[in-house]
């Protein structure tokens, strides 16, 4: 057939035959995989091919075949639009990925739980921590106010470690700092309200003189911390100051959200810094980390505004006193019902420790504008009004020594609670904390007073995104990788599909646990090892550590009680010189005391029949002969692990 087309149609339709081609050969080229399988030579060998060609994993290049009739110019018109629309989509293919660089990020908290949160990230000579976090027990841990991380490879790696790097100060990212201190120093970077709430935690632990290696940031500059380069970029959360970081290391740009939502009315009016994310998305980031703590929430999570309006109307509604509790981090929640009390012509008395601390903090670093005259003390509430007291207080999640339950149990010095008072509870329980919370409320509906807690929709809301806010970060950023951070591991899963549906190639996301360490360099990620991680109790009474084994004890002591045997042997006979004492704890009810006794004796007796006791026989070896039998019973008919204390004396 003769040919019509000229020179440049020719070029053109074999521009477009190529194209065509090259498109079905990585369509044939892609295969299902599982997020976690990246072991695999040939998997890394297929991704680096990749490298070079378009993302098909979306909607967004199924375009129809071009009609050859049409005009040329159009036609190149196209096919130039389609090539910008994939660079654009795919910004991260500007990376050098010939890069020989590498690095190690491992979470050694906050992943497979919520709070907790600590990271580290290495790179070949040295290394960050980002966060040090503690977080809160369950109910099974007796006497443990807080867990904090264990910190068994942060001395392993202490020569590489040249700073720790602080998104914000909410305790779950702060909470551990003084813990780490009394064993190893940094520099600490942060915000200047971040660092001085840390600063006041070294005061409680004696540690004035660490605050010497605080090094207070300005948000949009770069600091060189060993290898890396980082940029804390302002973000919209639940506390003031919070930030994210943009990262540039030797083999690629990295960006971590922390604890972030979009809120376009905040209370301070600072908006998150999207233009930042914008900036470093255009330029190539290699690797995002975000939060997923609302992964499982439709749609956008509501202003903090909107809780202010909420007050005004639970204000209006009060007759009395009104007693309002929530996190003492929560500056902007705090600052909204006390600007509240204000106009309602109310004065503001502040209760609870760590309540007073950071008002007095916030105060001094000016994010909290509120006249001196407006406050008054404790002892002072009774010499006004209940129409106008406000009393701002701890105690949100049933803690038993906070302000608020000792109120509710009428052993607060001050605050004696009255049928008139209005009791808000301005905050959701903690995962683990719901029973706590629960005892709370009952505890204040038997004193008489309304409680206004979840029946008010907008009484409170979350500080954390949800899935159309976490779109729009991964959107901003176009990263080539994807790692899901802070949160159960069903949480995380949620957000890698929603990454999924944002373009990420899901051989490009792992999910994590605490302690898995993944290397990431520009052409894969994968898990390499695993490290030692784990919690450590602590009682805050006193500031110090419980041991793990301890706490078993106590747990074991709590679900199977414990046996105390005292008995004497007559070395001469082999025989018990009297009856032995047999008590109880939490194992049998009293009135089968004397039969279970009756029982242990008889077995020792038998025992003592058929060994030999004889001039230098350890009564040590007796207790653990006694105490096995015992034990054998006791799970044989009780179906108990209890504790049991035999002491034998040789006489």
């Amino acid at each position: 057939m003769e040919n019509n087309n000229t020179p440049q149609q020719n070029s053109n339709q074999q521009s477009e035959s190529n194209h065509n081609r090259n498109r079905q050969q990585n369509n044939n080229r892609r295969k299902p995989q599982q997020y976690n399988n990246r072991n695999s030579q040939q998997k890394n060998s297929n991704q680096n091919r990749q490298n070079s060609k378009p993302n098909r994993n979306s909607s967004r290049a199924r375009r129809p075949k071009i009609d050859t009739t049409i005009p040329n110019d159009m036609k190149s018109a196209i096919l130039e639009n389609e090539r910008i629309q994939q660079e654009r989509m795919a910004p991260w293919r500007q990376l050098e990925v010939s890069s020989k660089g590498r690095l190690r990020f491992t979470p050694l908290g906050g992943l497979g739980e919520i709070g907790g949160n600590i990271a580290v990230l290495e790179s070949e000579n040295s290394a960050i921590i980002i966060d040090v976090g503690m977080s809160f027990p369950d109910e099974t841990m007796h006497g443990v106010d807080i867990l904090v991380p264990d910190f068994t490879y942060l001395h392993q790696i202490k020569d590489k470690i040249k700073g720790i790097v602080i998104t914000h100060a909410h305790e779950d990212h702060i909470g551990a700092t003084p813990y780490l201190f009394k064993e190893l120093k940094f520099p600490i970077y942060g915000t200047p309200l971040a660092l001085a709430m840390i600063g006041n935690k070294f005061d409680e632990h004696g540690l004035q003189a660490d605050k010497k290696l605080f090094r207070y940031i300005v948000k949009r500059r770069q600091y060189n911390i060993g290898d890396f380069k980082i940029e804390w970029i302002h973000m919209t959360h639940s506390i003031v100051d919070s930030c994210s970081l943009a990262i540039e290391t030797p083999v690629g740009t990295l960006i971590h959200t922390a604890d972030f939502k979009i809120d376009h009315t905040p209370i301070d009016g600072y908006t998150a810094d999207l233009h930042r994310f914008a900036y470093y998305g255009a330029k190539g980031v290699l690797c995002l980390f975000s939060d997923s703590t609302n992964s499982h929430s439709p749609g956008f999570t509501k202003s903090e505004s909107v809780v202010g309006e909420t007050f005004d109307r639970l204000f209006e509604k009060a007759n009395g006193r009104v007693i309002m509790s929530t996190f003492s981090s929560n500056v902007h929640r705090i600052f909204q019902a006390m600007d509240r009390g204000v106009k309602h012509g109310r004065k503001i008395c502040v209760i609870g420790r760590s309540m007073e601390r950071n008002i007095e903090t916030t105060r001094r670093l000016g994010y909290i504008d509120i006249d001196d005259r407006h406050f008054i003390d404790a002892h002072e509430v009774n010499r006004y009004k209940d129409d106008e007291i406000l009393v701002v207080t701890t105690g949100s999640q049933g803690e038993t020594m906070a302000a608020l339950s000792r109120m509710a149990t009428d052993e607060h010095r001050h605050i004696k609670l009255k049928p008139t008072d209005t009791v808000i509870i301005s905050a959701s329980a903690i995962p683990g904390n719901e029973a706590s919370v629960s005892k709370l409320m009952n505890l204040l509906l038997k004193a008489g007073v309304t409680v206004r807690y979840k029946e008010f929709s907008d009484i409170h809301v979350s500080g954390h995104a949800s899935q159309e806010e976490q779109k729009l970060i991964i959107r901003l950023v176009q990263p080539k990788f994807f790692l899901p951070v802070h949160g159960e591991f069903n949480h995380i899963t949620a957000h890698a599909k929603t990454a999924i549906k944002c373009g990420v190639d899901e051989r490009n996301i792992l999910l994590m646990s605490d302690g898995d360490q993944i290397e990431i360099t520009p052409k894969y990620i994968k898990k390499v090892r695993t490290v030692k991680a784990g919690k450590r109790y602590i009682d805050n009474q006193n500031n110090k550590e419980i041991y793990a084994d301890v706490v078993d004890d106590r747990q074991k002591l709590s679900t199977e009680g414990i046996v105390n045997i005292v008995l004497k042997v007559s070395i001469q006979t082999g025989r018990m010189d009297g009856k032995p004492v047999v008590m109880s704890y939490g194992l049998v009810p009293d009135k089968e005391d004397k039969r279970f006794s009756t029982e242990v004796e008889k077995m020792i007796e038998q025992y003592l029949v058929n060994e030999k006791i004889e001039q230098g026989t350890s009564n040590k070896v007796i207790e653990d002969n006694i105490r096995g039998l015992v034990r054998k019973y006791i799970i044989r008919h009780y179906k108990k692990y209890p504790i049991i204390i035999p002491t034998v004396f040789l006489v």
